[in-house]
């Protein structure tokens, strides 16, 4: 069966999301309060980072998350001299990614699937690669519990394309399991040298 065909577990896992993402909003809406008072005395206005970002079949859509970065000015030129302590911080715990849930609520993303990138590197996948806008992305995904940032472009694309083929509930809880953990650990939150991860340039020759 091909993987862009309708598989039952796709309605489920769709419900799961609705549910699952309008309770998470509820429950963290404290916590979320906080971050946000923090993220305003440290970083400023806006409190929330927002960025378009290639959601299924390449369909674009708003990402939302807690800011994490300063102002670009001629002080801080780079990501990393941008990154702030708190934002830091919020990285490492995730709570930057809690706004993410309206995303989730509202269909653009799922709570597990491949990670969204950046629009301008659409047209820079191979076709095999590409595969990885043929479900929703994701809160978490497979290359996110296997190495996050600590892997290579390369290698989290071939799980990417691995999670569109082998989805469904077992896998699933089983990253949503992984992910706690990786939250606990906090590890491969970035590359060497780097505030996330290098920009992908293209598919290696």
């Amino acid at each position: 069966m091909s993987s862009r065909e309708s598989r039952p577990y796709d309605v489920v896992k769709r419900a799961m999301d609705v549910v699952a993402s309008a309770v998470g909003l509820v429950v963290t809406a404290p916590v979320q309060a906080v971050v946000a008072g923090v993220v305003l005395a440290t970083h400023g206005r806006p409190v929330l980072f927002r960025q378009p970002r290639p959601g299924r079949d390449g369909v674009v859509f708003e990402l939302v998350k807690f800011r994490t970065m300063l102002h670009p000015d001629a002080t801080h030129v780079t990501d990393a001299e941008r990154l702030t302590y708190v934002g830091k911080f919020l990285r490492s715990t995730s709570l930057d990614e809690l706004p993410t849930l309206w995303n989730v609520l509202k269909g653009d993303m799922s709570l597990v699937g491949p990670r969204p990138l950046l629009v301008r590197y659409l047209d820079r996948y191979t076709p095999e690669q590409a595969r990885r806008h043929e479900v929703r992305p994701g809160v978490t995904g497979l290359a996110q519990v296997n190495g996050r940032n600590g892997l290579t472009w390369e290698d989290k694309f071939v799980l990417d394309v691995e999670y569109v083929d082998d989805r469904g509930l077992l896998l699933d809880l089983k990253i949503l399991a992984k992910t706690l953990q990786a939250v606990v650990v906090r590890d491969g939150i970035s590359a060497a040298g780097e505030a996330t991860m290098s920009e992908f340039r293209g598919a290696v020759a």
